[in-house]
């Protein structure tokens, strides 16, 4: 009995010791055989290692904003929440200015704006006295002066290649935070002397929540807060003076607010407009003072020449208009484009007041005349048709001799053509010589004094017109 107990023991036991036996010797057996798998294994398990070193460096943001104690404060208050105002210096430096648009009255300017301040909440200790300086990452997690831009339209951070944000913050508490901004904001002008007109505009800089109790906004370095670039200039504009200045703006529903200025006054170039507007009306004037000069029975020259200078001073003013803005007020180059309009057009006039009166001259004539005026109407008549002068006076000489020599005919043909030849000789002659004198013989009196009081009135007029808005 006993010993079959035994047996049954022995029989449960060896098997479970041959299986542990087998699998020991398997796995030395393994590793035997594979000892670069084992090794691979090793090398992974280390590589693992460095990498977490490695990724140990991703917390050194964490770090310093532990050295500054972010998580220790609520930035959500300004410094010194509940006591006295909190300063904050402004200096700007003007990269740029853009475009300035008359027709929607504004301009457009880049510049660096820098912004200082206080917060020993953000003071930390440092035994060599070094500031640290940081990326636009960190300006979400502290308090910064919410400054904004009065009477801007449109206006941007520059983000190539990366946002154009700094932050600089020194042992003491002390911050700089600087950023780089392209702003489009209002300019008032007025055009009543354009274009020989200055405009000053201003970009105006507030802070949107913090009135004069809990903000004070000041220029950090007084005068010499406002830089330029040396080489900024303009296209239309020079640019006469940089300044800077200060003053309080009320609302009626928050209080007071501190306001900074940044003031530039520009004077336009004249030089554009003289080529573009001026000098081509002028000369359209002096045009139209040529029909004074030209015979009064030339209709078609004369009246062509009048529509010609009307159609292109009105050309002018038109053009003019639609460069500039639709304001109510007369402006300077509106007085001098309509007088000078004035001008072509009472030349028209001044014309059809000629052509009148000979018209009403050369009737009075005909009836004195009778049948021999007859003819030289219709010589007027023709002239006033193909544009050339005739001489009155030989073509009624050459009308009698022509009905002389036709009742005598009969007579004395011969005599008659070689008189008519003399005659025709003569004439020419005439002509030839005393061109000027018939000209001048048969120009009206308006056109003798329109010769001198429209070239004396316009002077007179461009005298006072540039002595008034220059």
């Amino acid at each position: 009995m006993v010993l079959a107990i035994k047996l049954l023991l022995l029989s449960c036991i060896w098997p479970t010791s041959v299986l542990i036996n087998n699998s020991d010797h398997h796995h030395h057996h393994y590793h035997h055989h594979h000892p670069q798998r084992s090794f691979m294994k090793r090398h992974n398990s280390k590589r693992e290692i460095k990498t977490r070193k490695l990724d140990s460096t991703k917390v050194k943001p964490m770090k310093s904003e532990q050295l500054l104690r972010i998580e220790d404060h609520d930035f959500a208050m300004r410094p010194g929440f509940g006591g006295s105002p909190i300063p904050v210096g402004i200096d700007v430096q003007v990269e740029s200015i853009d475009s300035i648009s008359e027709v929607d009255m504004d301009f457009t300017m880049t510049l660096y704006l820098r912004h200082y301040w206080k917060d020993e909440r953000l003071s930390f200790p440092s035994t060599r006295n070094k500031s640290m300086t940081f990326d636009g990452r960190l300006i979400k997690k502290i308090w910064v002066p919410d400054i904004f831009f009065v009477h801007s339209k449109r206006s941007f951070i520059h983000d190539t290649t990366m946002e154009n944000v700094m932050l600089r913050v020194y042992p003491d508490g002390n911050v700089l935070f600087s950023l780089r901004i392209t702003v489009s904001a209002m300019c008032f002008m007025d055009f009543s002397r354009f274009p020989l007109d200055t405009q000053n505009c201003s970009l105006e800089l507030e802070s949107y929540a913090y009135n004069e109790d809990d903000l004070m906004l000041y220029w950090k370095h007084g005068n010499e807060s406002l830089a330029t670039d040396e080489h900024i200039s303009l296209s239309q504009f020079f640019i006469e003076e940089f300044s800077a200045s200060s003053g309080l703006a009320f609302y009626s529903s928050t209080g007071w607010y501190n306001r900074l200025f940044i003031n530039f006054g520009l004077r336009r170039h004249i030089f554009f407009f003289v080529l573009q507007s001026y000098f081509p009306s002028m000369l359209m004037v002096m045009l139209s003072w040529v029909s004074f000069w030209i015979d009064r029975r030339a209709v078609p020259a004369r009246v062509s020449l009048g529509i010609t200078t009307v159609l292109t001073m009105s050309t002018i003013i038109t053009g003019v208009s639609a460069s500039m803005p639709q304001v109510s007020y007369i402006k300077a180059v509106d007085v001098y484009l309509w007088i000078s309009f004035l001008f072509v057009f009472l030349s028209v006039i001044e014309y059809a007041a000629v052509n009148y009166l000979t018209t009403v001259e050369e009737r009075k004539q005909l009836k004195r005349r009778g049948k021999a005026g007859m003819y030289n109407i219709d010589a007027v008549q023709a002239m006033a048709f193909d544009g050339c002068y005739h001489d009155t006076d030989t073509d009624i000489d050459l009308t009698t001799f022509s009905v002389n020599s036709t009742e005598n005919s009969t007579r004395d043909r011969a005599p008659s053509i070689a008189n008519l030849d003399t005659t025709r000789i003569k004439r020419k002659r005439s002509l030839r010589g005393n061109v000027g004198r018939i000209i001048l013989q048969n120009n009206h009196v308006i056109d003798t004094y329109s010769r001198v009081i429209f070239p004396a009135v316009y002077i007179v007029f461009n005298f006072f017109y540039w002595g008034l808005y220059i």
